[in-house]
């Protein structure tokens, strides 16, 4: 059977399947560590219509399973490679111990084909977080190697089965609703938007139904794990309301009028408190809503807790004050994004990054380099100012710390929230502050992950 190309992303299909919360399917050795493997599987992107795609997963499950603690518990993760390729285990958004991030090649060697690691570190902030691969993750993260790591608070606030984890990536299908292998690591991709997909999948399940039930509060945690999809929601449209990005929570809910951006590797957490039965779709805004879910809403059984936000973590405040301010200026890409290039170089220089897949830089410098892009003292406060000069959107992340979103084109934001992965759009101007609180070498990248492969790639120094 051949899907139309044109209907693609319109069809529905007859049947819908549940999408359950990745469960915990994790073997714990004699050591006390939790068995995490990398190896090949299939599963049907498109439901019962498409093919079965070949996948890269852990634990043969998509997405991985969840692993979930409690706040100032540690994480013991045995991670065995069962693949052919070397690989290693990010752990996104954690405030962690630098030789536990799981960068290959800058915090620790990637794991062979046959070899394990051990992950070993403690959770420091509640919130709700995700790990994926991180050598070669153009390649290994959008043929499946992610999954969700959840840090709840001492206090259970919302019951089990209220508090829903959605896992959102989209998907390069061919005619026959199978992934299309055959085109990753396009250097097309890598200059433009990034490797872009035609279908969204939550939690590894097309058009699923999510159960909730009325008059009960729901905690909602959206993770994006696209490789460069930035997914535009309506949580109005749902009667939702945001409590958390990237894991951390507001001090009150925030009624959000229009989209609410969520770029690829952000996190946002929503409450809902349905009254009643009834489908709400779970849209995607593309010009018109294009719904890839939807909320299943039943009759109650018993009493509803009043709503109850979980406390906010503690995080250092940067001191303003006295920073250490450093520019972040993107260049290059297509749409005449290596024009800009031509200032501090030759034409010659221009073509041979291009020959070697450099399409990209910060600051004038394409890719990883030997040297830092800046060190920093422990303690001393970082001021970034980011200025976007290409012709597309960009998801900057930066490893092992929490930053404040201060202004966007010179205007101080009414609200100035943690994030450890912000937007920025062609030719805007971003500013965010953090305190350098945590020993070592981290990576600051573009998430459109192609873009970090071709140069969208740096890393500074805290000593």
């Amino acid at each position: 059977m051949k899907l139309d190309r044109r209907s693609f992303l319109k069809t529905t299909l007859a049947s819908c399947a549940t999408a359950a919360v990745p469960q915990l399917a994790l073997a714990k050795s004699s050591e006390g560590f939790l068995e995490l493997k990398a190896a090949y599987g299939k599963a049907h992107l498109y439901g019962d219509k498409g093919g079965a795609s070949d996948l890269w997963l852990y634990n043969d499950r998509l997405p991985g399973p969840e692993i979930r603690v409690k706040q100032g518990e540690k994480v013991r993760v045995r991670f065995i490679n069962e693949l052919d390729e070397p690989t290693s285990i990010h752990w996104h958004g954690i405030r962690i111990d630098n030789t536990m991030d799981g960068v290959a090649g800058l915090t620790q060697p990637a794991v062979k084909p046959g070899d394990s690691f051990d992950y070993d570190f403690v959770v420091p902030d509640a919130g709700t977080y995700w790990y994926h691969a991180h050598n070669m993750s153009w390649n290994q993260v959008p043929r499946g190697l992610s999954g969700p790591l959840i840090v709840d608070e001492h206090k259970q606030l919302f019951p089990p089965e209220a508090d829903i984890t959605l896992v959102l990536s989209d998907w390069r299908l061919d005619e026959d609703g199978v992934l299309d292998t055959a085109s990753f690591g396009a250097m097309h991709d890598f200059f433009h938007a990034g490797r872009l997909g035609n279908w969204l999948t939550v939690n590894g399940v097309s058009l699923p139904d999510i159960t909730m039930r009325t008059g009960v509060w729901h905690r909602v945690r959206l993770i994006n794990a696209s490789a460069s999809r930035i997914l535009d929601l309506a949580p109005e449209r749902f009667g939702a309301r945001v409590i958390a990005l990237d894991g951390q929570v507001f001090s009150d809910p925030r009624e959000v009028s229009g989209v609410v951006r969520l770029a690829p590797a952000q996190r946002m957490d929503l409450v809902m408190r349905p009254t009643k039965t009834g489908t709400l779709p779970l849209e995607m805004m593309t010009g018109q809503p294009f719904t890839f879910a939807n909320f299943q809403v039943t009759e109650a059984q018993g009493s509803d807790l009043p709503l109850t936000l979980p406390p906010v973590n503690r995080l250092p405040e940067p001191d303003l004050e006295d920073a250490l301010e450093l520019p972040l200026v993107m260049q290059g890409g297509a749409m005449g994004g290596m024009r800009s290039l031509l200032e501090d170089r030759s034409e010659e220089d221009v073509r041979s990054m291009m020959q070697d897949g450099q399409f990209w830089t910060f600051n004038g410098i394409p890719g990883m380099q030997d040297q830092p892009m800046f060190s920093a003292r422990r303690g001393e406060t970082v001021v970034l100012e980011s200025r976007n000069d290409t012709s597309f959107a960009h998801a900057m992340h930066v490893h092992g710390h929490h930053f404040r979103v201060l202004a966007r084109d010179g205007e101080t934001l009414e609200h100035q929230d943690w994030r450890d992965t912000f937007t920025t759009d062609p030719r805007e101007t971003v500013k965010i502050a953090f305190v350098a609180d945590n020993p070592g070498k981290w990576l600051i990248h573009c998430h459109m992950l192609g873009h970090a492969a071709s140069g969208m790639m740096t890393w500074f120094e805290v000593s």
